[in-house]
């Protein structure tokens, strides 16, 4: 086997896969306005209202992925993530806490979870990430996941600067990001493990990097539809005249 073939080491795995953060929606041109305090109240309500779709799909997504999972231990963790979401007994969960940073943002509750002001192209990126779940093997699902490798980040950021940014938020909407900042790095630990575990030869090592650009490519297909929308004020037909 020649050096060019030789898996990578776990460290060099993991470096790798940490280095995909450069394609992160952090960097999307509508999180950096974001982030700058550059959007106005119409252009956070957007990103609010369609990134509710991810957040009601997600547990969706991650019960596709115990369907297909034959491993006792993992699903027992796995689960997890779905009452974080979904809620239980003691905890609303993280989709009530969204709803509650829809309303935060001027928004009422039957306006979120109506999904009428959800995009088209949010839709489908969000649908496709879903489908690849439910079809793909478990491993290959489960490690979709580690975009959280990033996430800590930009929910510590906007728990620091939205109150100055946008002090018109009201405060009961940031629930849902200081929820994160503990779940997401829990869940990296298990979805990390689990990576680094299978990913054995170099060929399946290099398709676990393109899994992980895919689901980057759903965040970021995301924020592509919401800037045309809500930056450029192109929505999608905004040229048809009825």
């Amino acid at each position: 086997m020649s050096s060019i073939e030789q898996p990578w080491t776990r460290d060099e795995f993991e470096a790798r896969l940490r280095g995909m953060e450069k394609y992160y929606h952090i960097h999307h041109p509508y999180h950096t306005m974001m982030n700058k305090g550059e959007l106005d109240k119409k252009q956070l309500q957007g990103w609010v209202a369609n990134r509710f779709y991810y957040q009601i799909m997600i547990p969706i997504k991650d019960a596709n992925i115990l369907a297909n999972c034959p491993d006792r231990e993992t699903r027992a963790t796995w689960i997890q993530r779905i009452l974080d979401h979904d809620g239980h007994p003691g905890d609303p969960g993280g989709i009530e806490a969204w709803i509650q940073l829809g309303m935060a943002v001027g928004l009422d509750r039957e306006e979120i979870t109506s999904l009428e002001h959800v995009l088209p192209g949010v839709k489908f990126a969000v649908d496709a990430y879903v489908n690849f779940a439910r079809r793909s093997d478990w491993h290959e699902a489960a490690s979709s996941s580690l975009t959280e490798l990033f996430a800590p980040k930009i929910h510590q950021q906007r728990l620091e600067n939205w109150p100055e940014l946008y002090p018109w938020v009201e405060q009961e909407g940031y629930t849902y990001f200081r929820k994160r900042l503990s779940e997401a790095r829990r869940d990296v630990e298990h979805g990390l493990q689990i990576t680094l575990d299978w990913y054995k030869t170099r060929e399946q090592q290099e398709k676990m990097l393109s899994i992980l650009k895919f689901k980057l490519d759903v965040l970021w297909s995301m924020a592509d539809a919401m800037y045309m929308a809500y930056i450029h004020n192109m929505p999608p037909y905004y040229n048809i005249n009825d």
